[in-house]
């Protein structure tokens, strides 16, 4: 229920505050540029205090109201909610500061350089800069002061979960600031390449000027930003919450995998282009370097950003731990650029096959433009893919093929089966579908009694895609195949070797557990035994039921081995996760009420702001993707 109202008065808040900020920032852009006398500068003021007069009293009611709460109660002074509340507030003030700074030099760089005022990003003023930045600053200044004030509280006599809350929120918030501080480093180098890559022609409305200016505006405040932020957090990666914390493991795989993916992309377009100008295409030097210089403009800062983040990568995961640990974290970068390769190869032999089958069969006219293109790509996509796939393909393979602890987690990775099932998903539908082809062909042949000028070159193509995924499938069926055995006959081996010792102590225990292990297949040597009676030999694990374990005797208690507590019902026995939750059941007694037995799963809101981390993340994916996606579709 506290929950529920903290998120209303907290959103009601934040909505009132920026409608309040950005009502005042009308209303001063209307007064300085004294647009009052006409229509439209009426409207503006009335719409500036309009939002003005009703923001103000909404937003003081709800944010008295959260200082209020979090002076009196400490869980309120402490929630996530809160946290997220006051780093959104500077995430919401502090980037349109960003943005109209970047408006202001770029438009003074425009002006300097002699070019069109309406070429820059913006076409606002000055005063209309100024105006936003200083509003935005006082409100972020504010907010700021009630975040360092809470900060300063939050010592070692609070709660750890009050400081985890807001080092997790704190997280998230500088992860933001560099992804978007790079995103502008980026898109800024990238402007500035493709214009000093770029031969001018004489058509008009060509790369101008403007673009290395824009791109220069962009590195000016972006790299600032970016190296700032980054710096913060590589200073804080001493603290082993924060770097042994998923979101930055999950940042550096981003950060790695968009940019080796767009690399990936911008080197097969720049090959694709090199082979058709070799093959005799009619292509002009000058349209040739234009071909070249969207793919190189983007492909060179982000292969900076893949050999960059792939380092820390690399000392991220070095830094987890254990030899095992280590590879099972490598492995999701491989087998996703393994995949991709994978996939690029396929297209590849494919297309290639494709281009010698009309070849032969006389439908195509050798190297015209059209089939001089199908085999430039063909040929690039098995340059770029092929070795993609086989550097990343063949460590898996011989860590999987290790007759050693390393080789058997490899074996049971769940990626590892990910993998493995999305090929033989993928060769199976591709084969379905392609079989469905061929055997309307054949069908459409045999009822019509004759056959098409094209359908011979139509049939072997589908045969040839038809046998291509059965290659597939055979391949990472027998693949997957071995794993099995392998993974099978290490753990049997394992759990022969291991005894486990199940007390009952007639809450029937015993027969559950064996049940449980029947399930699974297991090979382990179970004993049964009752809390009086203590059994000869040497055991690896114990099983005994909680309230059995509350009042066990000396030799239970004194157990070597491994143990596991079942919960179970018993009179007046709640079995709490954590201190909260004994706090809560302790309340519930108090007040009469029943306890009620759930495990506590973490914050709802960290979960919530985790989520919101992910989709930024995509998007984020998706932006590197479509730039991606254009340079194959010609940028």
């Amino acid at each position: 229920m506290k929950s529920i109202r903290r998120l209303y008065f907290y959103l009601v808040a934040f909505i009132s505050v920026e409608v309040v900020l950005w009502g005042l920032i009308g209303l001063l852009r209307s007064t300085v540029n004294q647009t009052v006398s006409s229509g439209g500068g009426a409207e503006t003021l009335a719409r500036a205090l309009a939002l003005i007069l009703v923001g103000v009293p909404i937003f003081l009611v709800h944010w008295l109201w959260a200082q209020r709460a979090s002076a009196r109660d400490e869980e309120e002074k402490t929630a996530s909610l809160r946290a997220v509340f006051l780093y959104a507030i500077l995430l919401a003030t502090l980037i349109p500061i960003v943005q109209n700074t970047l408006s202001f030099i770029d438009r003074a760089l425009i002006q300097t350089t002699g070019l069109r005022p309406e070429l820059a990003f913006s076409q606002q003023t000055l005063a209309d800069n100024f105006i936003a930045i200083l509003m935005n600053g006082i409100v972020a200044a504010y907010f700021w002061n009630i975040l360092r004030g809470e900060w300063a509280t939050l010592n070692d006599s609070l709660a750890g979960a009050g400081k985890e809350n807001f080092s997790d929120v704190r997280r998230l918030y500088r992860y933001i600031w560099t992804l978007y501080g790079l995103l502008m480093t980026v898109f800024g180098a990238q402007q500035v390449l493709r214009f000093l890559f770029y031969i001018p022609g004489d058509i008009l409305g060509e790369l101008g000027r403007e673009v290395v200016v824009n791109g220069t505006a962009l590195l000016l405040i972006g790299t600032p930003v970016w190296a700032l932020s980054w710096r913060v957090i590589q200073d804080s990666l001493t603290d082993p919450a924060e770097g042994g914390s998923t979101l930055c493991l999950g940042i550096l795989y981003l950060l790695a995998l968009g940019g080796v993916i767009t690399v990936i992309t911008a080197a097969w377009n720049v090959t694709d282009t090199i082979l058709t100008a070799l093959l005799g295409g009619e292509t002009s030097f000058r349209e040739f370097a234009r071909e070249i210089s969207g793919p190189l403009s983007i492909g060179i800062p982000l292969g900076v950003v893949w050999a960059y983040y792939g380092y820390w990568l690399n000392r991220h995961i070095e830094g987890a731990g254990e030899t095992v640990k280590q590879e099972g974290m490598k492995r999701l970068y491989h087998y996703i650029l393994s995949f991709i390769g994978l996939i690029v190869s396929f297209v590849g032999v494919a297309s290639l096959i494709s281009f010698t089958i009309d070849i032969v069969t006389g439908h195509g006219v050798l190297m015209s433009e059209t089939y001089r293109s199908q085999f430039a790509s063909s040929i690039s996509s098995l340059i770029v893919g092929l070795p993609l796939w086989l550097v990343n393909w063949r460590p898996m393979q011989v860590q999987a093929l290790a007759v050693n602890e390393l080789g058997d987690h490899a074996r049971r990775s769940v990626l590892r089966k990910f993998y493995l099932y999305l090929a033989l998903f993928a060769s199976v539908i591709g084969g379905m579908v392609t079989a469905v082809g061929l055997i309307y062909q054949l069908i459409v042949a045999v009822l019509e009694g004759e056959t098409g000028m094209g359908f011979v070159t139509d049939v072997l193509n589908l045969t040839q895609l038809l046998i291509l995924f059965a290659v597939l499938l055979v391949y990472h069926l027998s693949v997957l195949r071995r794993d099995g055995e392998s993974a099978k006959d290490a753990l049997a081996e394992k759990q022969s070797g291991y005894s486990v010792l199940v007390v009952d102590s007639g809450d029937g225990l015993a027969e559950p557990v064996k049940a449980a292990l029947g399930k699974l297949g297991s090979q382990m040597r179970v004993t049964v035994t009752t809390p009086t009676s203590k059994p000869d030999g040497n055991f690896n694990a114990l099983v005994v039921s909680g309230a059995a374990a509350m009042n066990a005797p000396e030799w239970i208690r004194s157990f070597g081995g491994n143990r596991i507590v079942v919960q179970n019902e018993a009179p007046n026995l709640a079995w709490a996760e954590d201190a909260a939750q004994a706090g809560q059941f302790l309340r519930q007694w108090a007040e009469g009420e029943e306890v009620r037995r759930q495990k506590q799963s973490g914050s709802v809101w960290m979960i919530v702001i985790y989520v919101f981390a992910a989709l930024f993340a995509l998007q984020f994916l998706l932006i590197l993707l479509t730039i991606g996606i254009s340079l194959v579709a010609g940028f």
